[in-house]
């Protein structure tokens, strides 16, 4: 248990060092692409579809909202 729970936090650690250097276009896209993913596999694990085709899809369309609302706050400033 001990030596799974370091390789989680190796990979964690890892995983947001790589998002350190981004910038505001690719966080919200990134950002808007992991929320659809995770809303997309529950949504359908609940409705018994496949979990993950929805994950993809949801991910795909959060990562286009992510990137629509840069652009839009970008024509904001």
């Amino acid at each position: 248990m001990r030596r799974i729970s370091a390789t989680i936090l190796i990979a964690s650690v890892l995983a947001l060092n790589g998002c350190a250097g981004m910038n505001d276009t690719e966080q919200r896209t990134l950002s808007g692409g992991a929320i659809g993913a995770g809303v997309g596999a529950v949504g359908t694990a609940l409705t018994g579809g496949c979990v993950s085709c929805g994950a993809a899809i949801g991910g795909a369309v959060g990562a286009g909202a992510g990137y629509l609302y840069d652009q839009h706050e970008k024509s904001e400033k």
